[in-house]
C-alpha cells in the first residue's frame, strides 16, 4: 500500500516528538499499521529555528492552509493548540476530505460537536487520544475496551501540575505558593499555570471523559470546577490525621436525577489507589457494571508519552482509512444518532461525603451544638478532629467529616453553623471521594 503521508500543524515539543517516533521505530509502525506513515510536510512559526527532530525529508513551510489543502496529505496532525485558528483549520481540513489527529484538549471540549458532526457527515475520523492524560490511553479503553460496559463513573487525576503541587505541599511540608514555584522550576507549571491550579484543564480533559462514558455531547461549560490555589496546608494536614490525602480529582457519576460533572480538590482515602499517585503523574478509575473498577497510570505530559498516543492515532487512522466510514469506532463511543442529552447537576445535587473545617470560641458546648445542627438536618458523622486552642487567647477548630449526603443539606448546614455566635469568620469546605469497590 502507498505510504500515508501526514502533514503536521507545529512542530514544537509534541510535533517533534512524533517525528522521532516514527523515525526511530519507522519499521515497527509499519508492520502494525499495514503500511508507512511519514511526515511530509509541516507548518512552523520560524524557519530559522533549530528542530530537535530530524527535518530533511519534511517539506517545511509557514503556511498551515496550504498543508490543510494540500491533494497529498492524507492525515493532518494539529498541534498548534487553542481554540480559534485551530478550529479553522481541523474544520478547513476535514472539508477537504483529510482525517485529523489533534492533542488539543481545549478544542475539543469546546467545540468537539462541531468538529464531530463535520467529521461524520464528510466521512473521515478526528482522533484524539493524545487530549487526554498524555501518554494514558484512556480514550481507547472506554471506547473500545469497556463498550460492553454501562460506565456508572470516572474519576481520575488528570492534571500533572496540579498533582505535584499537592504532593509537594504533603510530602515537603511547603505551602501552596512554593510548591508552585518548585513546579515552574521544574518546567511542570507554565510562567501563567491558572489553567492548571484552577481546574480549567481537568475540566477541559473532564468533558471529553464524562461524553465518553455516558454517551452525552460535550458540556465543558456545565462542568463545576474549583482549583487548588486556595487549598491551605492546615488542610492536607487534618485530612492526614483523619486518613485521607487530598488530590485534585475530575469526577464523572451517574445519579438517578441525571450527572455529576465535577473538578475540585477531594479528600482519598489514604489507602486507595489515587490517593497514592504522586508527582507529576496521571491516574484515572473508571467503573463499569460488568468489569467493576479499572485504573489507568502514567505520564500525562511530556513529548515522548504525548507522541506514543499520536501515533498510535495515526496507526489507528492508516488501518481505517479504506474501512466505511459505518465501520468504524464513533468518536464518542456511542453512534451520532445516539448521542443524548442528559441532565448535568449543579453543586446543591452533588451527592458524597464532606470535608469541613470551622474556628469557634473555645467554649463548653460548642461542639454539641454543632453536632446536633447536623443531627438535625440528618447528616451523619464519619468523624471528628478538635484541635485545641495553641493559647488562652486564640480560638479552637473543629474538623468534621460527614457520611454522604447532598450537598444542598450539607450547605443548610454550614450556613447554620457560621450563624453561631461562637462561629469565627474562614469556614472551609471540601469534598470527601467515594469509590465503590
Amino acid at each position: 500500500m502507498k505510504p500515508v503521508k501526514v502533514g503536521v500543524l507545529g512542530l514544537g515539543t509534541v510535533g517533534a516528538g512524533v517525528v522521532n517516533l516514527l523515525t526511530r521505530n519507522g519499521d515497527e509502525i509499519t508492520r502494525r499499521a499495514g503500511r508507512q506513515i511519514c511526515v511530509t510536510r509541516a507548518a512552523v512559526q520560524n524557519l530559522d529555528k533549530t528542530r530537535d527532530c530530524p527535518v530533511n525529508a519534511i517539506d517545511l513551510g509557514t503556511d498551515c492552509r496550504a498543508i490543510v489543502e494540500d491533494p497529498e496529505i492524507d492525515v493532518v496532525l494539529e498541534l498548534i493548540g487553542g481554540d480559534g485558528e485551530a478550529y479553522d483549520l481541523v474544520m478547513a481540513a476535514i472539508a477537504n476530505g483529510k482525517h485529523v489527529v489533534t492533542a488539543n484538549k481545549h478544542l475539543i471540549a469546546l467545540k468537539g460537536n462541531d468538529i464531530f458532526a463535520a467529521a461524520d457527515e464528510a466521512g473521515v475520523v478526528v482522533s484524539f487520544e493524545a487530549a487526554v492524560a498524555g501518554g494514558i490511553p484512556i480514550i481507547k479503553a472506554m471506547r473500545e475496551s469497556l463498550a460492553a460496559n454501562r460506565i456508572e463513573w470516572v474519576a481520575g487525576i488528570v492534571n500533572g501540575t496540579s498533582n505535584f503541587i499537592l504532593s509537594q505541599m504533603n510530602f515537603e511540608d511547603v505551602s501552596f505558593e512554593e510548591a508552585l514555584a518548585d513546579a515552574q522550576r521544574r518546567g511542570f507549571a507554565e510562567a501563567d499555570p491558572t489553567f492548571d491550579i484552577e481546574g480549567i484543564d481537568a475540566a477541559h480533559k473532564l468533558a471529553i471523559i464524562g461524553s465518553i462514558a455516558f454517551g452525552i455531547p460535550l458540556s465543558f461549560d456545565r462542568i463545576h470546577t474549583d482549583g487548588i490555589q486556595n487549598l491551605a496546608a492546615d488542610d492536607i494536614e487534618y485530612a492526614a490525621e483523619l486518613g485521607y490525602r487530598i488530590k485534585h480529582l475530575g469526577i464523572a457519576r451517574r445519579q438517578e436525577t441525571g450527572v455529576e460533572m465535577r473538578v475540585h480538590p477531594t479528600l482519598v482515602p489514604e489507602r486507595a489507589l489515587l490517593a497514592n499517585v504522586e508527582g507529576e503523574k496521571n491516574a484515572i478509575m473508571v467503573y463499569g457494571d460488568a468489569v467493576g473498577p479499572t485504573a489507568y497510570y502514567g505520564a500525562g505530559a511530556g513529548a515522548g508519552p504525548t507522541a506514543s498516543s499520536v501515533v498510535a492515532d495515526l496507526i489507528d487512522t492508516a488501518r481505517i482509512m479504506s474501512v466505511d466510514p459505518a465501520g468504524r469506532v464513533p468518536h464518542l463511543a456511542f453512534q451520532p444518532d445516539q448521542i443524548t442529552e442528559e441532565r448535568i447537576l449543579e453543586a446543591p445535587d452533588f451527592v458524597c461525603g464532606h470535608y469541613f473545617r470551622v474556628q469557634v470560641a473555645d467554649k463548653t458546648g460548642v461542639m454539641a451544638e454543632i453536632t446536633g445542627m447536623l443531627a438535625e438536618l440528618e447528616i451523619g458523622i464519619e468523624a471528628i478532629l478538635q484541635k485545641d486552642p495553641p493559647t488562652a487567647e486564640d480560638d479552637a477548630r473543629v474538623i468534621i467529616i460527614t457520611k454522604s449526603v447532598r450537598e444542598g443539606i450539607l450547605m443548610q448546614a454550614l450556613d447554620q453553623i457560621r450563624a453561631l455566635p461562637t462561629t469565627r469568620e474562614g469556614l472551609v469546605h471540601l469534598r470527601v471521594a467515594e469509590f465503590d469497590d
